[in-house]
């Protein structure tokens, strides 16, 4: 989700203008607000006028969102937030979030799934679309769908001539050690950078250049990742050759 443009200085918007620079249906503001992840707005005879530190508020909310988070979890993490953050702490916990690959995550019934796949889908087909990381199963019995291009994907490994089980080994392998490199990455980065900068008072001058680190930080880590996993492959084959 590209940033949303600020207000001015001492700009207000309107709920409708709101809605337009931050992307968010009328509708879902307020649903936002009842639930508390807005702070009330200014009001200005019976308008409600809102600011920079409502839009900021909003674009951390769909990062959480598009993080696939729940509702439920996007309150708790906000409730954690300084009531004070403005608009600038707030992009920071935004540049933090981003999602590092988009995964457009949607909410979908089996009829709905059936449709995107062009077929029906057997229950072993939507056992290996699980187990392929295409999908999620909710305890509603919808389904968490994790992108079109993942779908397609898994499709496709499901349409091969490979026996399904052999994949399913393959993601599982690449999931454990994909999530045991991320969890060490956030470690290191929690320790070296984080941490430091919460120590010396989250200074205005660190924040803005720790954000502007963190948006190279992640094209770059994601880059050298796939350039690293091929090396090692290509050297694997050669060994194996070799032998």
């Amino acid at each position: 989700m590209a940033a949303p443009s600020l207000p001015d200085r001492g700009e207000l918007l309107t709920i409708d203008q709101l809605a337009e620079r931050s992307g968010i249906t009328v509708r879902n503001i307020r649903y936002y607000a009842a639930r508390g992840l807005l702070p009330p707005p200014q009001l200005r005879g019976r308008t409600g006028l809102y600011g920079s530190d409502h839009l900021a508020r909003l674009a951390l909310v769909s990062e959480l969102s598009a993080l696939g988070f729940t509702l439920a979890a996007i309150e708790s993490h906000l409730e954690r937030l300084p009531p004070q953050a403005g608009h600038a702490e707030l992009a920071l916990h935004r540049a933090l979030l981003t999602p590092w690959v988009p995964e457009e995550i949607e909410e979908v019934d089996r009829a709905e799934l059936e449709r995107r796949a062009g077929r029906s889908l057997s229950d072993e087909d939507l056992e290996s679309l699980c187990d392929l990381g295409a999908v999620t199963p909710l305890p509603d019995g919808r389904l968490q769908l994790h992108g079109a291009g993942t779908l397609g994907s898994a499709l496709a490994v499901i349409d091969s001539d490979l026996p399904t089980d052999v994949w399913r080994r393959a993601h599982g392998l690449i999931e454990k050690h994909t999530t045991a490199l991320a969890e060490e990455l956030m470690e290191m980065f929690q320790d070296e950078v984080l941490q430091p900068y919460r120590e010396r008072g989250r200074r205005a001058d660190e924040r803005d250049r720790l954000a502007a680190a963190l948006s190279q930080l992640k094209p770059v880590t994601v880059l050298g990742l796939v350039t690293a996993f091929g090396r090692a492959v290509n050297r694997t084959i050669r060994e194996r050759l070799g032998d």
